[in-house]
């Protein structure tokens, strides 16, 4: 039988060699000879080490994605799904390239895996973000190559078709990449701005159907689970919406470390729902909304905007220690469903910035 799949690939394969042929002079004069490097991904919320600025030519960066379906507990109480993966975390891998590299990705779809899937690269152009050229059985892989000719931070996501879409993507298979400038980042007015450390963290909602006394139900297996899971989606009510895959990800022992002095960038994406960052005792001192580099960056931002299927980058130079909360300030969705994270920062105390006047007591 002649299914969706194949049609897709037989197009794909019928559009890519027309664009083959007829850009191939542009194709051997951009990208012939490149320099190839490989990178190795790291788990969020960590980003895998990178140049800020480079003054080298475009190269040919080599990543790897293997698909993993797995089971995921998602809170303390023990809840679990059947998550959908890129290497085995949710969100996958933040990958850095910049301007004008060629993004060259092998996505692995393991033959013990029991779905199709595929990858939607926002940065890239045509294909439905190579979404088209990327469908793989189990038992299979393909290999993308993109020219990113875009500077900021954008989602990806498995985008196999129809409901598959939207159940896959809130299942946890999504993350992000980010262009920088080859120049590095700037205040929009001439400035470069630089960071000690980056920092990805990745919204997630999830949609886990519950049985007649409320709690949560489990299932043996991402198939069973789907009819019942996509009568939670269609209400469009999560139930939790966590930062990197599960309530208390980057809170307590995993809260995300800092010192006074450091500037941090943090990277937020959200690939199905909008959100609204809040950094409490803190700010956005430059905001890329939308992620998008090519635009100057806000100042000074107390909370900024999310939509869903886009990613923020904000650069904030921590002035006090303690522990900051970093979170959705739905603070429904954040108290609530957990979506929030800890910064533990070290360092000593100004008292210029605050100070306790009177200490509780008495009133009179």
């Amino acid at each position: 039988m002649f299914n969706r799949r194949d049609f897709v690939l037989a197009a794909g394969a019928a559009a890519g060699a027309a664009a083959a042929l007829s850009s191939a002079p542009a194709w051997a004069e951009e990208a012939a000879g490149l320099p190839r490097r490989s990178v190795d991904l790291v788990a969020p919320p960590f980003v895998h080490p990178h140049e800020q600025t480079t003054d080298r030519g475009p190269e040919i960066v080599e990543f790897k994605l293997t698909v993993m379906e797995k089971e995921v507990v998602i809170d303390d109480d023990g809840t679990k799904i059947h998550a959908f993966t890129y290497n085995g975390s949710v969100p996958g891998p933040m990958m850095v390239v910049h301007e004008g590299d060629y993004v060259e990705l092998t996505l692995v779809n393991p033959a013990t895996n029991s779905f199709d899937h595929n990858i939607d690269f926002h940065a890239s152009t045509g294909g439905l973000g190579g979404g088209d050229l990327t469908h793989i059985n189990p038992g299979e892989e393909v290999v993308l190559r993109f020219k990113a000719t875009r500077p900021g931070v954008f989602v990806y996501h498995c985008a196999p078709g129809g409901e598959m879409i939207p159940w896959h993507v809130v299942s946890g298979m999504n993350g992000a990449i980010m262009v920088l400038p080859r120049q590095g980042l700037s205040d929009g007015a001439g400035k470069p701005l630089r960071y000690d450390k980056a920092f990805y963290i990745g919204e997630q909602d999830f949609y886990v159907p519950r049985d007649a006394n409320g709690a949560f139900k489990t299932y043996p297996s991402a198939g069973e689970a789907f009819a019942d899971t996509l009568a939670v989606m269609r209400t469009l009510t999560p139930t939790h919406v966590v930062f990197n895959g599960r309530v208390g990800a980057l809170t307590d022992k995993n809260a995300l470390q800092s010192k006074v002095g450091e500037t941090v960038l943090i990277l937020h994406s959200q690939a199905n729902r909008d959100t609204r960052p809040h950094l409490i005792g803190g700010h956005g001192d430059y905001v890329w909304l939308l992620g998008k580099f090519g635009n100057p960056p806000m100042k000074g931002l107390e909370t900024w905007f999310v939509p869903g299927g886009s990613a923020s980058a904000a650069l904030y130079t921590f002035r006090q220690p303690g522990v900051y909360a970093y979170l959705n300030h739905n603070l429904i969705e954040a108290v609530l469903l957990g979506a929030t994270a800890q910064f533990r920062v070290e360092g000593t105390w100004n008292d210029d910035l605050m100070t306790l006047v009177r200490r509780p007591g008495p009133i009179g």
